[in-house]
């Protein structure tokens, strides 16, 4: 992914959804363009800077003119019904213009870039109020308004603070190893190759290999995988893990500003740039709504001129101006989207659109990719057998020495039977084949069955194969010696997230590139029954669309040949949002970690925030219609409208921040091992010893 500089208060929330143009950037705040008022109160904040906190409400400055304002309308109303008068008209209008302040200058000056909105809709109905001598009433609209747009911002910040937590994971300074000596630097100048010194207890600064060192790391903040992984020596650790009582050297593989927390941020960011099919269809009822609005006020008071009534007449019109304002419903699923895709982030689930988090509750199938997916991604020996007068203990050596010097996963699997056997000499590879090297006074063959005839062992063959085993055949001087049986194991957790998928009603299959017999040997285990084995790239992109076109389907994968299926899927996900670039890229969705259970819990949070966020656009709309009849017939006066109205709009707000409820499976316990990711160059090696 490319480096992304985070600023996590500038995310865009509901842009111009009843202003005007929607602009996608996702790193401007337009002067309050969210419809109603003033700008939300998202401060910046970025790797290696401390983010600011929401304040209590009491402490909250934002909330001061809306506090002042009801303080003096209250002091007006009780100073008027003891009769002083003047005194009581000079608190409404202190009320009025601390009401005003919040939202007034913003409408004027988007008026004057020709942008309509509900803040100039309210503006125009508090300006004819006190035309008309209702400045009470002017000041109680103020005053209700101001206080809805700053529950309404309290709540975009809240929505917010997930994302300020995951950058918050970032110390403020790291310690480096350089020859000189030690030195203390702050995040912001780590630079990739830099070796960190981590201490017990103490945070990784930026994502990092280990060089010198044994610990545990504690990823739950980043992963939301429970249980501390062991490292080592060669081992991936990612920024914002904390290290466990160990000391480590670990060296940078990415800038203390460009790395997997930020780019999950980042990710998370676009989701606020983009916006799914219910946040459209608020756009397109909210953008003319307005000038309607307007329209149809005007029409009023031009009816009550010609009916000889003018003061009864253009004071319903002001009423019908507010009755009919759509701030709710411009607010009904930027919230609900907000809310829920950084309830998702904190669990482990990055949606990178408010579309993909739309379509992600309404996917009916999921399709799996297997290695490195529904697989752990680290083959391991598991079987092996031998040919008469030959044991176990020389074909293993054998075929250890010989793949010392190889950097497949197999040939890891392999020497890690036999960790002390010294490499074999004039070793040379036949790509695609297999290997070949000199143990001693042996001429020894490491290879697939289709380079080495496994002769006698041929029904052994067979049914290792059958076993969902990658086959090795060891040849010595000519001879076959024996077999060597290894699999990518099926991830401890991918039976029952399968089952919990069936349980949702969710069919699954897998789409692997490995053979027949191993794909449905790992697919019966995993409880998989539709599998489609040998799939080329772009035979996967094929299944997908025509899955598609069946039903809503995500396709889950992690390596570069998954990534044209994961950009055809109705919603892609990527395991791992620091794996493979190109799926990261393709993927709607992106895993923090790899726990597969992770899926039915993330398609029960989407299913739950569309049907928030479908009632809160019913919800919107109901007081729309309800209102503007009781507002044209006069039953409703300017106080009684905006009182219901601006109830309503606080309603919605709470409605969509109930989107934020973690569901009860995304607290589940992850797999016991941080297994890492299969690289697409492991892939290829796989596929030279006639596997996946």
């Amino acid at each position: 992914m490319p480096a992304t500089r985070i600023s996590v208060g500038s995310l865009h929330t509901s842009g111009d959804a009843c202003c005007g143009p929607v602009d996608t950037a996702p790193a401007v705040h337009d002067d309050g363009d969210a419809c109603c008022g003033r700008d939300p109160a998202g401060r910046a904040s970025g790797a290696g800077e401390e983010p600011e906190v929401r304040p209590p409400w009491w402490r909250d400055v934002a909330l001061l003119p809306s506090v002042v304002s009801g303080a003096f309308l209250a002091a007006g109303y009780a100073l008027g019904w003891t009769g002083s008068g003047d005194a009581a008209l000079v608190a409404q209008w202190v009320a009025l213009l601390a009401g005003g302040w919040t939202f007034v200058p913003g409408a004027l000056r988007r008026l004057a870039r020709g942008r309509l909105g509900v803040g100039l809709l309210m503006t125009i109905a508090a300006v004819g109020a006190v035309l008309l001598g209702h400045v009470g009433e002017a000041a109680t609209l103020a005053f209700l308004f101001s206080l809805a747009e700053a529950l309404e911002d309290r709540a975009m910040d809240r929505a917010r603070e997930g994302l300020r937590a995951l950058l918050s994971l970032i110390p403020q300074t790291a310690r480096l190893s350089r020859i000189g000596g030690d030195v203390t630097v702050p995040v912001a100048q780590v630079r990739e190759l830099d070796v960190l010194m981590i201490g017990a207890g103490e945070r990784i600064a930026t994502d990092g290999v280990v060089a010198e060192g044994r610990s545990s790391i504690d990823t739950s903040a980043v992963t939301g995988e429970s249980i501390p992984v062991e490292v080592g020596p060669g081992d991936v650790v990612p920024a914002g893990a904390v290290n466990g009582s160990g000391s480590l050297l670990v060296e940078a593989t990415a800038d203390g500003r460009d790395n997997s927390l930020t780019q999950i941020v980042a990710l998370v960011e676009q989701a606020h740039a983009r916006k799914g099919q219910r946040a459209r269809l608020a756009d397109r009822i909210a953008r003319p709504l307005v000038p309607t609005v307007l329209i149809a006020a005007a029409l009023v008071a031009v009816f009550g001129i010609a009916a000889g009534d003018p003061e009864t007449w253009v004071e319903r019109a002001l009423v019908v101006l507010v009755a009919a304002s759509p701030c709710a419903l411009a607010i009904a699923v930027p919230v609900t989207v907000i809310s829920a895709i950084g309830s998702a982030s904190k669990f482990g689930v990055v949606i990178k659109s408010g579309a993909a988090f739309e379509q992600f509750g309404t996917i009916r199938t999921v399709a799996f990719d297997k290695t490195g997916t529904l697989t752990q991604g680290r083959p391991q020996v598991t079987e092996a057998r031998t040919a008469p007068g030959f044991t176990r203990q020389e074909v293993l050596g054998w075929a250890a020495a010989v793949e010392a010097t190889s950097s497949h996963p197999l040939a890891a699997a392999i020497t890690a039977t036999a960790p002390h056997t010294p490499a074999a000499e004039d070793v040379s590879e036949d790509a695609g084949h297999g290997i070949l090297g000199r143990v001693g006074t042996r001429t020894v063959r490491v290879g697939s069955p289709r380079w080495i005839d496994p002769a006698t062992l041929g029904p052994d063959a067979d049914e290792l194969a059958a076993a969902g085993m990658t086959v090795v055949v060891v040849e010595t001087d000519g001879q076959v010696a024996g077999l060597i049986g290894a699999r990518d194991e099926l991830r401890p957790e991918a039976a029952e997230t399968v089952r919990l998928l069936h349980a949702q009603g969710i069919g699954t299959l897998m789409l692997t590139g490995d053979n027949a017999r191993t794909a449905h040997a790992i697919a019966a285990q995993a409880g998989i029954n539709d599998v489609r084995a040998e799939q080329l790239p772009t035979d996967k992109a094929a299944a997908i669309t025509e899955l598609a076109t069946r039903a809503p389907t995500a396709m889950v994968g992690d390596g570069i040949n998954d990534a044209p299926a994961l950009a055809t899927a109705t919603v892609g996900i990527a395991m791992g949002a620091t794996g493979s670039a190109a799926a990261v890229e393709s993927a709607d969705v992106a895993f923090t970690g790899h726990d597969l259970r992770l899926i039915p819990a993330a398609l029960t949070h989407a299913r739950r925030g569309r049907r928030i966020m479908t009632v809160n656009i019913g919800l919107a709309l109901a007081i729309i219609v309800g209102l503007f009849p009781l507002a044209l017939f006069g039953v409703l006066g300017l106080a009684g409208v905006v009182l219901v109205h601006e109830i309503a709009e606080v309603i919605v707000i709470g409605n969509g921040i109930r989107a934020a409820r973690r569901p009860a499976a995304a607290r589940i316990g992850a797999e016991p091992s941080g297994a890492p990711i299969t690289s697409p160059d492991q892939e290829r090696h796989q596929v030279s010893l006639g596997g996946h």
